[in-house]
């Protein structure tokens, strides 16, 4: 009896023998391997039929899914892709839907309930910071700072030239900024030039010839310079004409910290009273809505401390 249960244990051969004792074993397939085979079968046809799947000459098959979006405030329904369901997502989505209501909550409110309110300051640092990216960071810089002094204004160093808040940066990002100082190279010679840049060095501390900055004070102070009309009197500026505050030692287009010694600072304002300034910022009215002008104006105000 144990032998005949073991030989009923044994396993089976397909009959086929080479060499006397090499035989050919009959070992069936798991039976959990064969449905999860047909299980793939199946799938494949009903993806088949589904979704995009054959090529036909210049074309492929379609499939019979499809995908429901807006465009240009009209209703389109296409067959199923991947591009077609992110614009649906991206419309009628549920983190779509969130934003959306986010959004109205933001238009609807006061910059002070907004900064006020910390779910609504995460969501405002959290689009703006992209808005941010994809219109402003070319110019200013990932991070609110540009590779280099004088190119582009800093955002981050808390010296706003035309006004630090939230109302004034909304205009400027609306209305864009011109800023411009005449080449004060072409009214005064190299002499003078070079005595009102040890004046305005000295303004923010700098070590400077002292008499050299006596003479730069009174072409500063008088009509001959005429400096005195955009940085004020005291050297702090008008932001109305966004004139740079010249006595907090925050260089935006003289590049001072760039310098290695007092010649290389002295040359540095020097460069920038003979040229002039002409740089311009475009208005953004066009290209963002006032929703989105207001996320990136307390986003760009957080950048400056």
């Amino acid at each position: 009896m144990a032998e005949q249960h073991q030989q009923g244990k044994a396993v089976q051969t397909t009959g086929h023998a080479w060499d006397g004792d090499l035989q050919e074993f009959n070992n069936p397939l798991p039976r959990w391997w064969l449905w999860s085979f047909y299980a793939t079968a199946v799938f494949a046809l009903i993806y088949w039929i589904w979704y995009p799947a054959w090529p036909i000459a210049d074309s492929f098959t379609k499939g019979i899914g499809s995908v429901t979006f807006e465009r240009n405030g009209e209703e389109v329904t296409t067959h199923w892709n991947t591009r077609a369901e992110l614009i649906e997502e991206m419309q009628r989505g549920s983190e779509t839907l969130k934003q959306q209501a986010y959004l109205e909550k933001v238009a609807a409110a006061s910059y002070d309930e907004i900064v006020n309110d910390a779910d609504m300051m995460a969501f405002t640092r959290s689009l703006g910071k992209v808005l941010f990216a994809d219109n402003c960071a070319a110019c200013h810089g990932v991070g609110g700072m540009p590779a280099q002094i004088g190119q582009f204004p800093n955002l981050i160093d808390d010296a706003w030239l035309w006004g630090g808040e939230f109302e004034q940066i909304q205009q400027t990002i609306v209305g864009g900024r011109n800023g411009f100082m005449p080449a004060f190279g072409e009214v005064l010679d190299d002499r003078q030039v070079d005595q009102l840049a040890h004046y305005v060095l000295s303004l923010s501390g700098g070590n400077v010839d002292a008499d050299k900055a006596a003479a730069g004070r009174i072409l500063f102070q008088g009509q001959e310079g005429g400096c005195h009309y955009c940085h004020t009197a005291s050297g702090k500026g008008l932001e109305s004409q966004g004139a740079a505050n010249l006595t907090d030692a925050i260089w935006t287009v003289a590049d001072v910290p760039g310098a290695t010694d007092d010649r290389g600072r002295i040359d540095a304002v020097r460069k920038v009273i003979a040229n002039g300034v002409q740089r311009q910022m475009p208005g953004w009215s066009e290209r963002l809505d006032p929703t989105q002008i207001k996320l990136l104006s307390i986003y760009v105000q957080s950048l400056g401390g």
